[in-house]
């Protein structure tokens, strides 16, 4: 691996980084509402890249509604057709056989002598 002989003085390293400037980011106007806008970005007011509209923000107020009322209609209907009705007779059961069942029990490793007596 490679190692610099002598250190750089202060001098050559202010000489040398002389040159790093900050820039100003470029930016743009938004063709659709006319805010300050960072270029191929999209627009944070509306919503907009290139006369498209992209994010959600770009919608109309009638357009996300409509989204947001099917979505909640979907899901009712899904939740309407997992619940069915239960007998109590048969959850009883289920539940009776599950006590029944034996709990489940360590099995014997090779060294233990407690099990073989």
């Amino acid at each position: 691996m490679a190692v610099p002989k002598k250190r750089t003085g202060r001098s050559a390293q202010a000489k040398r980084r002389a040159n790093w400037k900050a820039t100003v980011p470029a930016t743009t106007t938004c063709k659709n509402c006319g805010s300050i806008v960072l270029t191929h970005t999209v627009c944070p007011e509306c919503g907009t890249y290139k006369n498209k509209v992209v994010s959600i923000k770009g919608q109309t107020d009638a357009t996300v509604e409509n989204s947001v009322k099917e979505s909640k209609k979907a899901e009712s209907k899904v939740i309407e057709t997992e619940a069915k009705p239960v007998d109590d007779a048969e959850t009883k059961a289920e539940v009776s056989e599950s006590e029944e069942k034996p709990k489940r029990t360590r099995k014997s490793k090779k060294g233990d002598t407690e099990d073989k007596e």
